[in-house]
């Protein structure tokens, strides 16, 4: 075993090949619920922007142009409720998941310093503080109770992947003001913001929960939800500017750049809100479909308020479920990939096609 791969957990995907491979078996083909990655068409004036730039023969900077952290400014400041927004606030990243596994090292967190998140969480969190030798610490509701002795860097994940829970403003409230007083820096990942149904989530940055100052705090967001730029890399990371500019200086040693081309289209995707609605409306009646479906299936489906993903569990180990599923030709994640809290839950991306949700719909009333 290589000294890389000691550190690492196991890649969970790996483990549902067999399960893909029972799914694909399906006379109907494969309704492959298991990954939130987006189906629908980039849309139209962002593929303008990014053409419209596609001739740029120099190199981008690691900061963006003025035009693009002055699109992320506004964004901030009209979607979040931010106030006092500065270019110094904010950062591009080259997708949010670069971001995480590498922010504590970025950060220069090593051994004896701990790195928090959910007990259900995005397992790429947990990559992050192995990769630089941190030490990986889960909490369950709340992240108060934890020992803030070692501890340098919290997360945060409202709405959250897997379960679609949102965090109350009040909750964010107390949260941040704990971190403040135990010098806890948070990074709340906020990257399905914009996909509230049955909750409107709330930033860290919005002023009834950082007050007048983004000391000690910063937000993850990502255009690959909100406009399906998944395959673009656009994202950006905004909040306490001492911060960001140490990151900063750090990425431009690294090279990390937001590719030119990429900066012009995600000035035109936060510039338009009538894509978004229209992207959301898509995943509204897909959402509707799976969870009637799912219900009548005997599925019980919990938290889920938000997100692109429904939480749910037939009271039974998550690979029975699984299992299941994949006889009836639908891939789902097993709920313990994020985390043992999740050993009886499976979750139902929504971003599958309308043909193929409907298809995994008909095979569920059957």
């Amino acid at each position: 075993m290589s000294a890389v791969s000691s550190r690492l957990p196991v890649f969970p995907w790996d483990k549902l090949e067999p399960y893909k491979a029972t799914a694909a078996a399906h006379p109907d083909g494969i309704v492959d619920l298991s990954v939130g990655t987006p189906v629908d068409p980039v849309p139209a004036l962002v593929q303008e922007a990014l053409t419209g730039a596609a001739d740029s023969p120099g190199y981008p900077t690691v900061w963006g142009t003025p035009a693009m952290r002055d699109a992320i400014k506004g964004w901030l400041e009209q979607r979040l409720g931010a106030r006092s927004v500065e270019h110094t606030h904010i950062l591009p990243v080259v997708g949010s998941k670069e971001l995480v596994a590498w922010l504590p090292t970025q950060l220069g967190l090593g051994a004896g310093d701990q790195v928090a998140f959910p007990s259900l969480a995005y397992p790429t969190y947990e990559v992050g503080a192995r990769l630089c030798g941190a030490e990986p610490v889960v909490y369950g509701d709340d992240p108060t109770e934890l020992d803030p002795t070692r501890l340098k860097l919290l997360w945060l994940n409202s709405p959250s992947n897997p379960t679609g829970r949102v965090l109350a403003k009040d909750e964010l409230v107390r949260i941040v003001a704990w971190a403040r007083e135990h010098g806890v820096l948070v990074f709340s990942d906020e990257c399905y913001l914009e996909l509230g149904w049955e909750a409107e989530p709330v930033s860290v940055l919005h002023p009834d929960v950082c007050g007048d100052t983004f000391e000690g705090v910063v937000a993850v967001h990502s255009l690959s939800k909100r406009s399906n730029l998944a395959g673009y890399r656009a994202a950006f990371i905004a909040g306490d500017a001492d911060v960001l500019g140490e990151l900063l200086l750090i990425r431009k040693h690294g090279g990390m750049m937001t590719a030119a081309p990429v900066q012009a289209a995600t000035v035109a995707a936060l510039g338009d809100d009538t894509h978004v609605q229209e992207q959301r409306a898509r995943y509204a009646a897909r959402r509707a479909a799976l969870r009637e479906a799912l219900e009548g299936h005997g599925f019980r489906i919990e938290h889920s308020e938000a997100s692109l993903y429904l939480w749910a569990t037939r009271d039974e180990g998550c690979w029975e479920t699984v299992k299941h599923l994949a006889e009836l030709g639908i891939l789902v994640a097993p709920g313990d990939f994020y985390g043992a809290a999740g050993e009886r839950f499976v979750r139902v991306a929504f971003t599958a096609t309308d043909e193929r949700v409907e298809a995994a719909v008909k095979r569920l009333a059957r």
